[in-house]
């Protein structure tokens, strides 16, 4: 439906193709015209989130909070992966597709690609925070102080064979890794491949400690996909298990494993602290300032991306997104923080406030 805009009232919703930005009214003339959205009866539709096992907490916190106090409809949170949640927001625009897709890594520019193929063309990444990957073992287990070479030593499906080629990993036990790891079979259980938890442990774990060794240095120099994909690869044989996105089962079966590591993120560990341990990485432990700091080598950002063709059909989506970065969520004593969220610097909160503040919905629905 057109009307011209001295018609509108003040509530309507402006539409451009441009993007995200704000619409700069003064620059319209009485006579202009601009779409206005249908307006569909019945219960509006809730704000749907999809994505990272880690950031899922959070964002139930948040929208838990928002629902008591907004007004708008409690959004729904679904923890799908970070790789499975982009699937579902790449898979069209609508009130029932998700508007959010919260992750534990950037989107991929193949990710990028299936939301274009599927008109989903205006995207804005949105950082929340900061996270640490940790192993984890039982309280009654052993004590593991580990280097990024331990891991790829451990975790690697290949190893170089020293002969110029690549051998099926024969490590068993950590010993056979390191005489300074306990002598017990390597046993880890860890999320799934489309999670961004396991490719952030790969990314930024086994391909730096792949670096180590001179060998796969080498090879990063004059072959670096064949690297990546030997130093990225997890083995297949057991020593590591895939357990899904549900980190309350790895708790689980660490306390019936007490021999065993888990792979979690850092605010998991946080909120079972009285049933498990974190292992130390190059003699640091994963402390939230170590973390904080970046002295801790296994810490990573938090993202939600938002889907900006959704912004007209879904009420509530810039009031939501303001508040996961409100001062009551993740100020100094805010309620994400206290859940183990490692808050961004004041400038960069700042930058994504305003990022926020800019949303504006936009054609092509």
């Amino acid at each position: 439906m057109i009307r011209r805009l001295g018609l509108l009232l003040a509530s309507i919703i402006f539409l451009t193709a441009a993007g995200c930005d704000r619409i700069d009214l003064s620059t319209l003339e009485t006579g202009d015209q601009i779409l206005v959205p249908p307006i569909t009866a019945g219960e509006a539709p809730k704000i749907r989130v999809v994505g990272s096992s880690t950031v899922g907490p959070f964002a139930n916190a948040v929208a838990e909070q928002f629902g008591a106090v907004s007004g708008f409809p409690t959004p729904i949170v679904e923890v799908t992966g970070t790789g499975g949640g982009f699937k579902a927001f790449c898979a069209g625009t609508g009130p029932d597709e998700p508007s959010i897709s919260d992750a534990s890594r950037e989107m991929l520019e193949s990710e990028r690609g299936l939301c274009a193929s599927n008109g989903v063309s205006q995207i804005t990444e949105i950082r929340i925070g900061y996270d640490g990957i940790v192993l984890a073992g039982a309280k009654t287990g052993p004590d593991f102080s580990l280097t990024k070479t331990d891991l790829y030593h451990a975790l690697a499906r290949e190893l170089p064979d020293g002969q110029g080629g690549f051998m099926i990993n024969p490590n068993r036990s950590w010993r056979d890794v390191g005489a300074h790891l306990p002598d017990e079979p390597i046993l880890v259980f860890g999320p799934p491949p489309t999670s961004g938890t396991r490719d952030a442990l790969a990314e930024l774990g086994l391909e730096v400690g792949a670096m180590e060794d001179p060998f796969m240095a080498a090879l990063a120099a004059s072959d670096p996909e064949v690297f990546r994909d030997k130093a990225l690869t997890i083995r297949t044989d057991g020593a590591w298990i895939d357990f899904g996105e549900n980190d309350s089962a790895i708790i689980q079966s660490l306390l019936k494993t007490p021999g065993a590591l888990g792979v979690l993120g850092f605010s998991f560990l946080e909120r079972n602290a009285d049933r498990v341990k974190a292992a130390k990485l190059s003699g640091v432990d994963a402390e939230f300032e170590h973390i904080k700091s970046g002295a801790y080598g296994l810490s990573r950002l938090l993202f939600v991306y938002v889907k900006c063709q959704n912004l007209n059909q879904v009420p509530g989506l810039v009031e939501f997104l303001e508040e996961f970065l409100s001062e009551a969520a993740v100020g100094p004593d805010g309620y994400l923080i206290e859940k183990g969220l490692i808050p961004l610097s004041d400038d960069d909160i700042a930058a994504q406030r305003e990022k926020v503040s800019g949303l504006q919905p936009v054609a092509g629905n």
